[in-house]
């Protein structure tokens, strides 16, 4: 939201969360895994750039799996918004930080773009990237939007109960 937070973190900081609920934060993978375990989840992603342009992207389904199999993003169900389909990429990725090299690159994507996530070789969607940092892939990116040379002014995850 404006930088205030660095999401430059290692392992154990994400699995249990960070930062200011009032502000800029991460819930933490423990959290996340525990809401998304035992009931259908969907996931609302909210972007907006520095212009003002404010898109959303909506997945019917979403869920990680618990830290044994590195938090991987398991579920991923159909997407539906504004902002294109960026995390199709990450599905099925287990989630990588600078200490705990998780995704499928030779190198570690998290060393490389400053950041977290479930990185593939590495990314599509990098939300917890640098704040306004223009340089590729170190941002908070959603390529389908603005591109990964493009860093956003806000981007938010929101998950709640699937209603059928």
């Amino acid at each position: 939201m404006d930088g205030s937070e660095d999401f430059y973190r290692n392992w154990n900081t994400y699995k249990k969360g960070f930062g200011d609920l009032d502000g800029e934060f991460f819930l933490g993978l423990d959290k996340i895994h525990a809401l998304t375990a035992d009931e259908n989840q969907e996931l609302l992603v909210v972007l907006e750039d520095f212009d003002g342009d404010e898109r959303y992207e909506r997945y019917e389904r979403f869920a990680i799996d618990d830290e044994d199999n590195q938090y991987a993003l398991y579920a991923l169900g159909t997407a539906k918004g504004t902002a294109g389909d960026s995390l199709r990429r990450q599905h099925g990725k287990k989630f990588s930080t600078f200490d705990r090299d998780n995704d499928t690159d030779e190198g570690n994507c998290a060393v490389q773009y400053s950041g977290a996530w479930w990185y593939d070789d590495c990314h599509e969607s990098h939300l917890a990237g640098v704040y306004n940092d223009n340089t590729y892939g170190k941002g908070v990116n959603w390529n389908l939007f603005r591109g990964l040379k493009y860093s956003l002014k806000r981007a938010i995850m929101m998950i709640r109960p699937r209603n059928f």
